[in-house]
């Protein structure tokens, strides 16, 4: 079916966003029909939503299936303003959130086990096509109307802004800890990256009880991963002397980093029968000597975000512990600049939209 540019047919509601026309990435408004709330539908306000670098890749059409316009956003938190008559998880005035995907088969075998995110016919937030033909719009939007199954509830001590970038960086990096083995207290994991990604990763390995160790080409990062994320140690990537020293020490690597780098000196870390698993998206082919595997019955594996009991079970249990993404809340007409900034990598860790008080103030002018 051939893509459209409006919602479902039905009432349609009207909202507003920020989608880029080209692969200039330059962000500006844009008039958004949603679909009518439909049977099994929540309706919900958006109050926030984080800028992940997926979406600087997708408006600059750096991954080359761009759909444009294209308005980027698949972290985003609000309130539900409207429910479908089978609806029973949710009410009015719920505090939700909504991830990377908002629609799948809902009958296949990956998503009759809780793995949405494996299915073949996942239809992602943004950027991608929905069972009805229309192309889906993100969180750089005032409202959104989503099936049920793809709603997260917020805990009440999970603030929306703070939270909403869990929804992307928090599930990444927990579904691998959690179908690696790397969420058991005693356990040593290393983070390799500190970003939008390896920031949440290092408390998602403190709540879970785990000894973890910040692997970074950056010494500047160092002070603030001991002593504000709580790290127990830090690695200069760079430094052999370092690197030697942790050599065969790990019993895991989560490694967020989308800079194409030699795999073999970090897989050198790993414990025998440790494992790297890879969260970052780097653009050309891994370089991966064999023997670096082989020795020490080493594995490389990949992990992509996770299905929605997953991502329910991430937000609860960051409440309890008190896992936050760090952010940088921002209004809606600072978000080209932001994404700027993005490219650069100047951003201490997540910017996040302050979706509802600034962005019809931004599609105004």
């Amino acid at each position: 079916m051939a893509p459209t540019a409006s919602a479902a047919a039905g009432e349609e509601q009207q909202a507003v966003g920020l989608a880029a026309r080209d692969s200039s990435g330059h962000l500006s408004p844009f008039a958004i029909s949603r679909r009518s709330t439909g049977d099994d539908d929540v309706a919900i306000k958006i109050l926030f939503c984080g800028i992940c670098h997926s979406d600087l890749h997708c408006i600059k059409n750096e991954w080359k299936h761009s759909i444009y316009p294209l308005v980027p956003g698949h972290e985003i938190a609000g309130v539900v303003t409207e429910v479908g008559k089978n609806v029973t998880r949710f009410k009015a005035g719920d505090r939700v959130g909504v991830g990377c995907m908002v629609n799948s088969c809902r009958s296949c075998e990956s998503c009759n086990n809780g793995l949405e995110n494996h299915c073949p016919e996942v239809v992602f937030t943004y950027n991608s096509v929905d069972k009805d033909g229309a192309v889906t719009y993100g969180g750089y939007s005032s409202m959104v109307v989503v099936h049920e199954r793809f709603v997260v509830m917020f805990p009440e001590a999970m603030p929306l802004d703070a939270g909403a970038p869990l929804l992307c960086a928090g599930i990444t990096v927990y579904t691998p800890m959690k179908y690696h083995g790397l969420n058991a207290p005693g356990k040593h994991v290393g983070v390799l990256g500190l970003g939008g990604l390896g920031h949440v990763a290092v408390k998602f390995a403190r709540a879970f009880g785990m000894k973890v160790t910040v692997i970074s080409s950056s010494p500047g990062k160092k002070r603030e991963a001991l002593e504000r994320l709580g790290a127990d140690a830090f690695v200069v990537s760079s430094s052999a002397e370092e690197m030697e020293a942790a050599r065969s020490t790990m019993d895991g690597v989560i490694n967020t980093v989308s800079a194409n780098t030699p795999m073999a000196p970090y897989l050198a870390l790993l414990k025998p029968n440790g494992k790297m698993i890879l969260v970052g998206l780097p653009e050309n082919p891994l370089e991966v000597p064999p023997f670096s595997l082989v020795q020490g019955n080493r594995t490389l594996a990949g992990s992509n975000i996770g299905g929605m009991a997953d991502t329910q079970e991430m937000i609860e249990l960051a409440a309890k512990h008190g896992v936050t993404a760090d952010i940088e809340v921002i209004g809606a007409d600072y978000v080209n600049t932001a994404m700027e900034r993005l490219a650069k990598a100047d951003v201490r860790y997540r910017f996040v939209i302050d979706v509802g008080n600034t962005l019809h103030a931004a599609a105004a002018e």
